[in-house]
């Protein structure tokens, strides 16, 4: 009896499982049609769909520019399948139509729709080219003898020239500096395609491009007259980085179309006219396109710093009460869709008691075709050392809008914030403020105490040799003496072990090499100043650990570091600042991003000295 109910136990689940899985299948409705018929020349349209409609929810596109021969003619099919532990059903209901054309040209088969409990689908609106009645083509190819290279011709000359097209497409060919333009690569086919290979692609120099997600699923499209089925191999975001004239190279492919040539030479008497199929290469190329990226117009406003979109911003303090010395943050969210990637914090005016600390940035990005969408968020930390009422200034953020093809400038409300005594109750020191944190001091505090007793002053007629302090001034010579002998002898047996040498100079050849980028910062020369940054740590790290320079990678120098006892996050702080100012070389930066790497890296090889010498 067990065993029965078992059995019946497991029946259920099983069938349970499959309706899961049957349920939980996605519904899908597409059109199957040829792309190319001839006048005369009957065909089919198939929709199907693999699920079970509603009854009597299907509704037929409209077939203008053709005859219904037949239809429509319903079929039905369903499987089920039991696979390691795990059942599916399928099913499969179909909707033929056999179509009659009537004239040459291009005709769109509308879109057809169907439910599924309750839920309405369409199919997507297809081309489809009527050419007039084909000519015979030769069947015996040349009649003169059995030389294969004639059948060769013949397949080459089945592909027409425009059969097989590799576009560029761009969504504008004007726009503004920093404006987002969409090239997509398409391959447009009416052959039979079997494979095929990109061999070059554009450098894209003057932009700064970002590979999209592509769905390569062919499209049926319609081009200088013709129907093809379309496949978008790659597509980009490309932001023009400076004005003018930008070209973007041809692309480069090799595509392998398969092509039947009837062969009158090879015919068999059962299995009827003998076919060749021949494998025929076709080199195909984009044309040079050039971009015109007009500048931006004259009278930018102070605060702006390279942004173009569409933007809006929000501001809020982390609280407007605050007890002294104690930390807080002001954040703001700028959202919107344009060039997110190279926003750059707007700059925050806090009153000079409070202590300012390094921006935080957390984003948010969708790339599509249209552009980048989502937001970037600025977190704004500081201490409010002093108490008392304070007022923090509007943030201004502002952008090249290019649908209006204006400036626009955003402000946040102003806000006040009340400092209380911090909770030891005792009252804050008086401060000094002038124009900068630094300049910040303490007064009450200079005041030297004045000595009272007796000045214990004595007479120098008797001569000091032979005395107390002459013995004491002579030990004291001898003591030096030693202790110079000693490192001077060290030094030298120093200087001899270049490794060594090498290892106590690297901190002071990175500090000459931070100096001279903070030089290239002043004179915002970008390109400068993070190429000396990478000389700078990659040159530390080479002379620290005797490394060369050819033999460094970011894998060996975490390891280097984390031998020497710096943490692992630590090490990984410092290689991220290493490809920060790798991808900084060549992609657009402000000297408010130049001083933030700038400020990192001294900390980071401070911190690293510091610990190693412990």
């Amino acid at each position: 009896m067990k065993r029965v109910f078992r059995r019946i136990f497991m029946t259920m689940v099983m069938l349970l499982a499959g309706i899961t899985a049957f349920a939980a299948e996605k519904v899908t409705f597409e059109v199957n049609v040829p792309m190319i018929v001839s006048v005369g020349e009957t065909f089919r349209v198939e929709f199907a769909l693999n699920a079970t409609p509603d009854d009597n929810s299907f509704t037929a596109p409209d077939f203008s520019g053709f005859d219904v021969l037949a239809g429509p003619v319903t079929s039905r099919g369903s499987s089920i399948q039991y696979i390691n532990g795990k059942m599916s059903k399928s099913v499969s209901y179909t909707i033929t139509y056999v179509l009659l054309p009537q004239k040459s040209g291009t005709f769109e088969i509308g879109s057809a729709t169907i439910e599924v409990d309750g839920t309405s689908y369409s199919t997507r609106p297809t081309q489809v080219e009527v050419k007039e009645g084909g000519q015979q083509q030769p069947a015996g190819g040349n009649q003169s003898g059995n030389d294969g290279a004639s059948f060769e011709t013949q397949a080459q000359g089945k592909i027409a020239d425009d059969d097989l097209l590799l576009r560029l497409n761009l969504s504008r060919s004007t726009v503004y500096k920093g404006e987002p333009i969409r090239a997509a690569l398409k391959l447009y086919n009416r052959v039979s395609l079997v494979d095929y290979s990109v061999q070059k692609m554009p450098s894209f120099n003057g932009f700064w491009t970002q590979q999209l997600d592509t769905e390569t699923v062919p499209n049926r499209e319609t081009y200088n007259g013709k129907v093809y089925e379309v496949y978008t191999l790659i597509e980009y975001l490309l932001y023009p980085q400076q004005s003018g004239k930008l070209v973007i190279d041809p692309v480069e492919m090799t595509a392998l179309v398969q092509v039947i040539v009837q062969n009158s030479q090879n015919y068999d008497p059962f299995f009827g006219t003998g076919r060749e199929i021949y494998n025929v290469k076709r080199e195909l190329k984009t044309p040079r396109i050039t971009v015109d990226v007009k500048e931006l117009p004259a009278g930018a406003p102070a605060g702006f710093g390279g942004a173009v979109g569409k933007f809006s911003m929000e501001a809020e303090p982390a609280a407007t009460n605050l007890t002294a010395n104690s930390a807080s943050t002001y954040k703001v969210r700028i959202s919107g869709a344009g060039n997110l990637a190279f926003i750059q914090a707007p700059k925050l005016e806090l009153p000079t008691s409070f202590e300012q600390y390094q921006v935080k940035t957390t984003e948010s990005f969708k790339s599509s075709g249209s552009g980048t969408t989502g937001y970037r968020e600025f977190e704004y930390p500081f201490i409010a050392r002093a108490e008392g009422e304070y007022t923090v200034q509007p943030v201004e953020f502002v952008y090249f809008d290019p649908e209006h093809m204006r400036y626009e400038t955003l402000l946040s409300k102003p806000f006040t914030m009340v400092v209380t005594p911090d909770a030891s109750g005792g009252s804050s020191p008086q401060v000094v403020t002038t124009s900068s944190k630094e300049d910040v001091r303490l007064l009450g505090n200079d005041i030297r105490f004045i000595k009272l007793d007796k000045p214990g002053l004595q007479s120098h007629e008797r001569p000091a040799i032979f005395s107390v302090a002459y013995f004491c001034s002579v030990l004291g010579l001898l003591c030096l003496a030693v202790i110079a002998y000693v490192y001077i002898g060290r030094r030298i047996r120093e200087r001899k072990n270049v490794v060594l040498v090498r290892g106590r100079r690297a901190n002071k050849v990175a500090v000459q090499r931070f100096r001279a980028a903070a030089r290239y910062m002043k004179s915002d020369d970008r390109h400068a100043f993070y190429e000396e940054m990478l000389k700078a740590l990659w040159g530390y790290m080479s002379d620290k650990f005797n490394i060369p320079l050819a033999n460094l990678t970011k894998e060996n120098v975490r390891e280097e570091l984390q031998k020497r006892g710096i943490s692992a996050e630590e090490a990984a702080r410092f290689t991220a600042i290493i490809s920060q100012c790798d991808e900084a070389q060549y992609s657009p930066s402000t000297s408010a991003q130049m001083n933030d790497v700038y400020t990192e890296g001294i900390n980071i090889i401070s911190h690293i000295e510091s610990t190693i010498k412990r």
